[in-house]
C-alpha cells in the first residue's frame, strides 16, 4: 500500500481485550506495539511505559512517524489507542496487526485529520 507522507491523521481506538491477561503484561504489550509498528512500516525512536497500582498500563513509544500511545483498563478489560501519524507508516496496518496480536474485539475506530 503507498502512504502520503504528507497526511497527518489520529487513529483512535477503543476497545475490549477477549484476554484481560494482556492488559496488564507491560511486555507483551510492548513487543505487540514495536511489531506493529515495524509492519505498518514506522520506527521507534523511544519509549515510556507506566504501570498503576490496579496493574492498568500506560505506553506510549515516540515514532520517527509520531506516537503510539497505549492505555489499560483491566478491571473493565478495556484498551485505549492513539495512533497520531505524520509521515510514512500504515496507520491502519499498525492497528490491524495490533488488534489481532492482543486479541481484541468490540473495536471503535475514528481517524481524526491534524493540521489542515
Amino acid at each position: 500500500m503507498l502512504v502520503d507522507p504528507r497526511v497527518r491523521e489520529l487513529h483512535v481506538v477503543d476497545a475490549v481485550a477477549a484476554d484481560p491477561c494482556v492488559l496488564t503484561d507491560a511486555d507483551r504489550l510492548t513487543s505487540e506495539a514495536r511489531a506493529a509498528v515495524a509492519a505498518g512500516g514506522g520506527h521507534v525512536l523511544g519509549e515510556a511505559l507506566v504501570r498503576f497500582p490496579n496493574g492498568a498500563i500506560t505506553l506510549v513509544l515516540v515514532l520517527a512517524e509520531s506516537h503510539l500511545s497505549i492505555h489499560t483498563w483491566p478491571e473493565e478489560r478495556r484498551i485505549a489507542i492513539d495512533l497520531f501519524r505524520c509521515g510514512a507508516i500504515d496507520g491502519p496496518r499498525v492497528l490491524e496487526v495490533l488488534r489481532a496480536g492482543l486479541a481484541l474485539c468490540d473495536v471503535s475506530l475514528r481517524r481524526i485529520g491534524r493540521g489542515g
